[in-house]
């Protein structure tokens, strides 16, 4: 009998958590498990998940981001309803609200195994205290119903720790994967200059992921302006979307930098883009740990990047990147544009940039994720 694996998430919109959830169950031994997904539909990667063979689909339209008592409950009811049906013997959950309701209806149902995966927490620095005390309590709670927490960073594992949310003892590091190769390969950028309409010439600032607070995309854009007036020749590509794409693209014009600016929404070729590139950047306020730095250095591209949560676990400043602090914009227009003019330091980071990245190999992910179900099992069982 192969073994059942339920694996809960909240959306699929696109994202690391997301895509490495897809691979996951897209690449489990299915000799071995028998993979199962819930979600809540709606999102662009849904159509992924729809091309996976072998894979039990059950969608959850109650389940969504924001705090909704109402249809929490009801999707607390179908998460429940699936568990009984399917008779997962692991439930493993993703992302916060999908973490809580997933583990409660797996305490309901009493499924032999939970496993919850933390690609950062739920509590954010941009939360006031009382709705950040409300998260971390129901993770407290939660915390008891949870064989084992996989952590993408050590930061992670630390954090949740200090505020009593992650056993330590239940608990370990499985980085956020990639398919290493592919980057590594990485196809001369032409294509993606053309696609772009960047001039072949034009030394390329790329930043990869979604226009949400997390990310914090208008400091992206706030030191493009600057390094524009020192690299006047440099252009620069937003790769993603989301709500606060619109005031980017605002704020773009209204520094006069639109004219090298490129919004390319999201874009299916970034091993290609990042070869056209010669600096990533990522200015995000608080992360899990970033899979667009992983994917970057693997292609040989310097990164420089806020020094948050698990991010200075991949890049080590002075090495294959820089580190500053989140919202330090002049201080990310100087880093990259140093990478611009100084072309020593660049090939010196550049040279350092995919070195040690073998355990963000992503197949290696879902081997660790095989092993970790198999030892829970025989655990439960004896």
């Amino acid at each position: 009998m192969r073994t059942r694996v339920l694996h809960v998430i909240t959306r699929l919109e696109p994202g690391g958590a997301q895509r490495n959830t897809l691979y996951t169950v897209e690449h489990l031994d299915r000799d071995e498990f028998e993979p199962a997904l819930a979600w809540g539909p709606g999102d662009p990667l849904d159509e992924v998940a729809a091309a996976i063979p072998d894979l039990r689909r059950e969608p959850v339209p109650e389940l969504v981001r924001p705090l909704a008592p109402a249809l929490d409950v009801r999707a607390l009811r179908r998460l429940v309803g699936i568990m009984r049906r399917l008779e997962p013997h692991v439930v493993h959950t993703h992302s916060s609200k999908a973490g809580v309701l997933g583990r409660a209806a797996a305490r309901i149902a009493r499924t032999p195994v939970v496993v919850h995966s933390i690609h950062g927490f739920g509590f954010t620095p941009l939360q006031s205290g009382p709705v950040r005390m409300l998260f971390v309590i129901a993770e407290r709670v939660m915390a008891r119903w949870t064989d084992h927490f996989i952590a993408v960073s050590q930061n992670n594992l630390r954090e949740g720790a200090a505020l009593g949310v992650v056993p330590l003892e239940r608990a370990s590091v499985i980085r956020s994967g990639i398919e290493l190769e592919r980057f590594r390969r990485g196809a001369g950028g032409g294509d993606a200059r053309r696609r772009l309409g960047v001039p072949e010439s034009a030394p390329l600032v790329v930043q990869i992921g979604n226009f949400k607070p997390q990310k914090a995309p208008l400091d992206f854009v706030r030191a493009a302006a600057v390094i524009a007036r020192e690299v006047p020749e440099a252009w620069f590509v937003m790769v993603g979307d989301g709500a606060l794409r619109p005031a980017a693209e605002e704020l773009a014009s209204d520094l006069e930098v639109a004219d090298r600016m490129v919004f390319s929404g999201w874009w299916d070729d970034v091993p290609g883009l990042l070869a056209a590139s010669r600096v990533s950047v990522l200015t995000s306020c608080h992360e899990g740990l970033p899979r667009a730095a992983v994917e970057s250095l693997a292609a040989g591209v310097p990164v420089v990047a806020t020094a948050v949560d698990g991010t200075p676990e991949v890049v080590k400043d002075g090495r294959n990147g820089f580190l500053v602090e989140p919202g330090d914009v002049n201080g990310i227009a100087r880093r990259a544009g140093a990478l611009l003019r100084d072309d020593e330091l660049h090939r010196r980071l550049a040279a350092a940039a995919a070195e040690g990245l073998e355990e963000f190999d992503i197949d290696r992910m879902v081997r660790q994720q095989e092993e970790l179900y198999r030892w829970l099992l025989g655990r439960s069982r004896s």
